[in-house]
């Protein structure tokens, strides 16, 4: 039986007996402590924030093996948040996964003998990123209480983040939030989730162009440090660490409820685009937990894919599919992996990341890590996989999940992790032959009526425009 709730305070680690503190894959910025890194988001110097150094878990495996969703995240976290009030973490913890609708907060379901699927969409949103991003909103608040300053949010999506940002955001005092999407380039659904919620401190921007200009055009923002200063700018994206770190935790209580004698030979499964749903993972086998590695399941925007099969690492366009989510060709989190690969080298991540940016490509000599491995899936073949999964094993899958079947051993141990909620996609079904997915929570969203705020695609613009929300009477209206 699986404990309820959250521990006994006085029976778990106290966290602050041991401090952790968090340093820039750039090397340009001091270390700084958790709260810091969350409330920057991004560093000074315009790298990403990583762990000083990582506990040793391994130890751990018996003790947290039969500990609910919230109670492994509590203690996770205490490893990590250390210089967070005891009280503020309990309470952030319990509150952000109280809304989840399955008992379990990530069940894993039984495919065959070998596959498992691990449901991440039993959320607010229907979306893994609502793991990660209502612990975040509650972080922030924290942050607000501590500080007595507002806060600034920014993002940019491909659909789920943004919904899910905003969900973890809704009615939150003194933060307003400004999520960047591309126009026409994500579900209807998910334009719904972002652009009905009636909140007034909520701005879906929707911009010209595709995902990664908006990426790219918040990192712009995130680079004039005297703008973020004045107006206490943060970041949801996975660009912040406490995402990585939220998400490290379902990895960890999957594997946990695996019989001990194929936990270090199961593979887990990941459909990905900006690379931090999969880093996340990874992270664990820093921390002693052995795992049987990890597939980076692209869409037909294959550059991960291309990556790990030839070493070159190259921005290409951006070609909308049917999983609009992995519609990405500049996976952020690359970056904190890239950290690793040469050996915690600050220097070399910069020169690998300035050429990047200015050339579009970057070609290692050899670019292997052990435990990754890689597939691609075009929108040709989504429909015809999610059929067939539908067909042999009575289950449907996203189209997003869809891709982790790609090439798939029906031999070996698997994780798949399952994204979001099939209903969020529901053409893609009916155009398969396939039963229109739905869900409440989606359906009351077609009753509503969407507010967005169209914009062009560069930092002047998305700049002035957060300045007017900001200061209504100084701008003018």
């Amino acid at each position: 039986m699986r404990q309820q709730g959250l521990p006994i305070k006085h029976s778990v680690w106290v966290n602050n007996l041991l401090e952790m503190r968090y340093l820039s894959t750039r090397g340009g910025t001091e270390p700084v402590g958790f709260c810091e890194a969350v409330a920057q988001g991004l560093a000074p110097d315009g790298g990403l924030y990583l762990p000083e150094k990582f506990p040793d878990l391994s130890g751990k495996v018996e003790e947290w093996s039969e500990l609910s969703y919230p109670n492994l995240c509590h203690a996770f976290f205490q490893h990590f948040a250390t210089d967070l009030p005891e009280d503020d973490l309990y309470e952030a913890i319990r509150m952000a996964y109280c809304g989840f609708s399955h008992p379990e907060t990530a069940p894993l379901v039984q495919l065959n003998e070998h596959w498992q699927v691990l449901e991440l969409f039993h959320g607010p949103t229907l979306a893994f990123k609502d793991f990660a991003l209502q612990l975040l909103g509650n972080l922030y608040e924290l942050q607000i209480k501590r500080s007595g300053r507002d806060l600034c949010i920014l993002g940019a999506t491909s659909g789920d983040t943004g919904a899910a940002a905003i969900s973890g955001l809704l009615g939150k005092k003194g933060v307003k939030v400004f999520i960047l999407y591309p126009d026409g380039k994500v579900s209807p659904l998910q334009e719904r989730q972002m652009t009905c919620t009636g909140a007034d401190n909520v701005f879906p921007l929707a911009i010209e162009g595709t995902f990664d200009d908006a990426q790219r055009t918040v990192k712009e923002l995130f680079g004039d440090l005297s703008f973020r200063d004045s107006i206490g700018l943060s970041a949801v994206n996975s660009i912040n660490l406490a995402r990585i770190l939220a998400q490290s935790v379902y990895y960890l209580y999957a594997w946990l409820r695996l019989s001990p004698d194929v936990r270090e030979s199961t593979t887990f499964v990941v459909p990905t685009g900006n690379f931090g749903n999969v880093f996340a993972g990874w992270l664990l086998t820093r921390m002693g937990i052995k795992m049987g590695g990890f597939r980076v399941a692209t869409n037909q925007n294959d550059v991960l894919h291309r990556l790990f099969g030839s070493g070159e690492y190259q921005l290409g366009e951006v070609s909308p599919s049917l999983a609009p989510s992995m519609d990405i060709q500049v996976a952020s989190n690359f970056e904190r992996l890239l950290f690793y690969f040469l050996d915690g080298n600050a220097d070399r991540v910069r020169e690998v990341m300035k050429t990047f940016r200015d050339t579009g490509r970057y070609e290692f000599e050899k670019f292997s890590i052990p435990g990754f491995s890689s597939s691609s899936t075009t929108d040709n073949e989504i429909p015809q996989i999610i059929t067939k999964i539908w067909n042999e094993h009575n289950y449907l899958a996203d189209p997003h999940t869809a891709c982790a079947f790609k090439d798939l051993s029906n031999h070996d141990p698997a994780v798949i992790l399952a994204t979001a909620h099939p209903a969020k996609f529901p053409q893609v079904f009916e155009d398969a032959g396939l039963t229109r997915p739905t869900s409440p929570i989606l359906e009351d969203l077609l009753h509503q009526s969407p507010i967005k705020y169209p914009l062009q695609v560069n930092s002047s613009a998305v700049r002035s425009f957060i300045e007017q929300k900001l200061n209504p009477l100084s701008s003018g209206s």
